[in-house]
């Protein structure tokens, strides 16, 4: 009888924690999902990289495309990207860095999922054609945030379409989906438009054509009174090195309030490995 009364508190302990093991392994099977779905975006007839396709875009736009991509390259506008770095968890004033390491898949347009591991917390960032959301946990076991919505979607892709100009510049040619406009000065503009959202980037570039800065006007609610408005998104690039003949930052450094006195690079990431993934 007294061995019977011990096991409720036994089992009153185990099973929450049986449970939040349960909606862990769900959320890694969700993202996993959506990995193989973004992948499954590829190409698998891919078009090789030629000159002739910058025909007509603006001198800015065709600087961009001829730095970071060599001719003959087979287009890929889905890439994997694996990276190492630190995380702001506080703010510009108490940054309170971690260090980080993550992987992503990034298709531009349709979405990407960004697999971190920071300290004890760990979790994903995504979005699909038809949903966002935020969810890290803390050592694995404890949620600690959850975010999704319509607000949340249009801010990844601001996120996704930020990425593309760094990591998937295949992905910014001419098409149903993006167009460029005609600029002067060193910043090339594109506008993306997908679905219901459209969101324009701009890309400093020097003179050779090398990506030094990416921003955009990014819905976003990071701001004293967390409301979702535009502000000033972006990042500095660094350390172009060569990946299967597109030239890629391997140091980003990026953050809210990009190019404002407000400014905290909450993001430094190293590039380790980008690779040009293949349906199954």
């Amino acid at each position: 009888m007294h061995i019977t009364w011990l096991l409720y508190p036994i089992a009153a302990v185990a099973l929450p924690i049986v449970v939040l093991a349960a909606w862990r392994q769900f959320d890694h099977a969700a993202d996993n999902s959506a990995w193989r779905s973004l992948i499954a975006l590829q190409d698998r007839q891919t078009a090789v990289f030629d000159l002739s396709m910058l025909d007509g875009l603006p001198e800015l736009a065709q600087r961009y495309f001829r730095y970071t991509i060599e001719p003959g390259t087979p287009l890929c506008t889905v890439m994997e990207i694996e990276m190492t770095g630190q995380l702001g968890l506080g703010s510009k004033d108490a940054p309170k860095y971690q260090p980080m390491r993550a992987h992503q898949i990034l298709s531009p347009p349709h979405g990407l999922v960004w697999k971190l591991k920071s300290g004890a917390i760990s979790g994903s960032d995504g979005a699909l054609p038809n949903r966002s959301w935020t969810r890290f946990w803390l050592f694995g076991v404890i949620p600690v945030v959850r975010a999704s919505g319509p607000d949340h979607r249009r801010s990844a892709f601001g996120r996704v379409v930020a990425e593309a100009a760094m990591w998937a510049p295949a992905s910014l040619l001419p098409g149903d989906h993006v167009h460029w406009d005609n600029t002067e000065g060193d910043i090339a503009r594109a506008i993306v438009s997908y679905g219901d959202f459209t969101q324009t980037v701009e890309i400093s570039l020097d003179a050779k054509g090398e990506p030094q800065k990416v921003s955009i006007q990014r819905w976003s609610n990071e701001n004293p009174q967390k409301t979702f408005r535009l502000q000033p998104f972006g990042g500095e690039l660094s350390d172009f090195r060569s990946y299967e003949g597109y030239r890629l930052p391997a140091h980003v450094e990026g953050g809210n309030y990009f190019g404002t006195p407000d400014y905290f690079p909450f993001f430094k990431a190293d590039v380790t490995k980008i690779t040009c993934p293949r349906p199954e």
